[in-house]
């Protein structure tokens, strides 16, 4: 029997974000008898891939993180490409790709794919100088180039690039049944986390870092409570502003009415729970759990940073980040609150269901 291709996917940290979640949707639904995945994971604990990428057939090659020391962090990348013979290194690690591609090449591989899944916004001050200023570099060591939406890729690579086809748009696709709204877990989930059934639930999946805006969030929220006293905010994901967003609820006297659930490995059930969909973010290159929670048929609420690029369902709503928590919780509370029930179809309509889109990555790679 032939042997699959396999693809090393550099995904650097793995902290419950979009790009692995991203990453991981392919690997679960590609045809592992032509491609199999191995992966670059940041750090020698144990994550929690590591399981389940062996279950499927995957290894896992842990490496020293490049924050900490970057010469070793590509001498071990190129060690594991030329040792095994990789001919295709998949890295997913934006501007910081520079350096996973440059040891992929000195490795010989001879397929280096640079995907981009996100942008930048300059108020975010020394993370985003670190961005602009890799940014030329980044596809230098590249040899093919992939983004998540067409914004992100003019962001990396420029709109010339984009025009002349020289970049291939990857949807950041889900299996839309996975995600599909069921009333039973709903009921369950809201029993277990003692939410009351007529609870309007406020909804939110990201990691607590500036990216994703909580600070404004539990703006819009307070807003909310104020004018719908039975209402709950819902959050999922763990970060570095945890605490201090942890603190700023507490000093709102919010702390009653806002569940942080840390990390979850339950998030597709748990968008049943909720009832309204929030993300505020500065940026973003296509959010997956934007396209989730469509999938759910929730109605969601995003800034006009997101790329339009999400707006996959008549569930969508962009509100500018110059409108404040006010003019936010007046366009929630003032919607029509209801499950989209044709969320399905136009997902799969906008080539956001894996099954399908799955297959053109696979063409994709058995081409190089």
């Amino acid at each position: 029997m032939k042997q699959p291709i396999r693809v090393l996917q550099i995904i650097g940290f793995v902290c419950g974000g979009g790009v692995e979640a991203v990453i991981m949707n392919y690997y679960r639904n590609i045809d592992r008898n032509k491609i199999q995945f191995d992966f670059v994971i940041d750090g020698y604990e144990k994550t929690s891939l590591d399981n389940e990428i062996s279950s499927l057939g995957g290894k896992v090659y842990k490496v020293e993180p490049y924050t900490k020391n970057p010469f070793k962090n590509i001498y071990q990348i190129y060690r594991i490409v030329k040792d095994n013979n990789y001919q295709i290194v998949h890295s997913n690690m934006n501007t910081l790709s520079i350096f996973s591609l440059f040891a992929a090449w000195l490795a010989g591989a001879k397929v280096r794919i640079l995907h981009n899944h996100s942008t930048a916004v300059k108020s975010e001050k020394l993370r985003s100088a670190m961005k602009y200023i890799l940014r030329p570099f980044a596809p230098i060591f590249a040899n093919e180039y992939l983004a998540c939406s067409k914004h992100a890729g003019e962001w990396m690579y420029g709109k010339k690039k984009m025009e002349e086809g020289k970049v291939k748009v990857l949807n950041n696709a889900i299996n839309v049944d996975d995600f599909a709204y069921n009333p039973n877990l709903r009921e369950k989930l809201r029993h277990d986390l003692n939410i009351d059934k007529d609870t309007l639930v406020i909804g939110h999946v990201g990691r607590f870092m500036y990216q994703k805006n909580h600070d404004f969030l539990i703006d819009i929220f307070k807003e909310i409570h104020k004018q719908k006293n039975n209402s709950l905010l819902l959050l999922i994901g763990d970060g570095s502003l945890r605490a201090t967003i942890e603190a700023k609820v507490q000093n709102y006297g919010l702390k009653d009415c806002v569940k942080f659930l840390g990390l979850r490995k339950d998030v597709k059930d748990l968008y049943n729970v909720m009832d309204v969909f929030v993300l505020p973010s500065w940026y973003e290159g296509l959010p997956v759990v934007s396209v989730e929670a469509q999938a759910n048929g929730l109605s969601c609420f995003v800034s006009d940073k997101v790329s339009k690029e999400c707006n996959l369902s008549s569930s969508m709503h962009f509100i500018s980040l110059d409108e404040n928590a006010e003019v936010w919780s007046k366009a929630i509370l003032g919607s029509n609150i209801r499950r989209n029930k044709n969320a399905k179809q136009e997902l799969i309509a906008n080539n956001f269901e894996i099954k399908n889109e799955v297959k053109k990555l696979i063409v994709f790679y058995r081409k190089k």
